[in-house]
């Protein structure tokens, strides 16, 4: 499961997606409730990229907003019965969520540490995910999606020893267009495990909080429960 990441920065988003996109006001790190980009297909300009700015966390036009704390991540064995998720698929609403990095906890030393993965040769994550939209705002939500990762080399150090194992699910450049248009959703190899020897991961702590002043609302610390 993923919890908290970095989103692309615009420049990475130019470099490697091919698109501008706006300055978006946002916070270093991504948790559930926070706004991110997303890369799905234009409306206005069929075959074509557009950039928007999402919830982490998926938010149905029936559910209220604190839901995002929990539809972060959707199963892929799951994805296409559970009601947050359910309508979202059966209409296609896939999406990209570009991530310079994500984290996850380890417990090798019998403490949740923080760790940070990212791509070996420091491209951004391209992690496959679903977006929702909610007329009556006009919020644009997203989740993104995971598999099991039991067996992986390097993701299998992460999370509480008893727990499953997963992994975000990430796309390779070749993967995108058919991942956005609906067509690879049928294909296996795209639900495979991303190669350990093309991510690098090591620890990163948060660093420890103070009392000194009040967090802000927008970038407030995370709930110890994520982890």
């Amino acid at each position: 499961m993923c919890a908290d990441y970095t989103p692309s920065r615009k420049e990475q988003i130019a470099n490697h997606f091919g698109l501008l996109s706006p300055q978006l006001d946002l916070p270093p790190e991504a948790w559930p409730g926070y706004m991110a980009p997303i890369l799905r297909s234009s409306h206005e300009a069929p075959g074509e990229l557009e950039i928007a700015p999402a919830m982490f966390g998926m938010v149905p036009h029936w559910a209220d907003l604190k839901l995002a704390r929990q539809t972060y991540n959707a199963r892929t064995e799951t994805v296409d019965s559970k009601p947050s998720f359910r309508s979202a698929w059966k209409r296609k609403q896939f999406c990209i969520i570009p991530a310079a990095n994500f984290f996850e906890p380890n417990y090798e030393t019998g403490k949740p540490v923080r760790w940070r993965i990212e791509r070996a040769d420091c491209a951004p994550v391209a992690i496959a995910g679903i977006w929702e939209y909610r007329p009556a705002d006009q919020l644009l939500s997203f989740s993104m999606l995971t598999i099991n990762a039991d067996e992986h080399p390097l993701m299998q150090r992460f999370h509480k020893p008893e727990d499953e194992k997963r992994m975000v699910m990430i796309l390779d450049p070749e993967q995108y267009e058919g991942w956005l248009n609906g067509s690879l959703v049928s294909e296996q190899d795209v639900y495979r495990q991303y190669p350990a020897d093309l991510l690098v991961a090591q620890p990163d702590p948060l660093p420890p909080r103070t009392r000194s002043k009040p967090v802000p609302k927008a970038e407030a610390a995370p709930p110890d429960s994520l982890f």
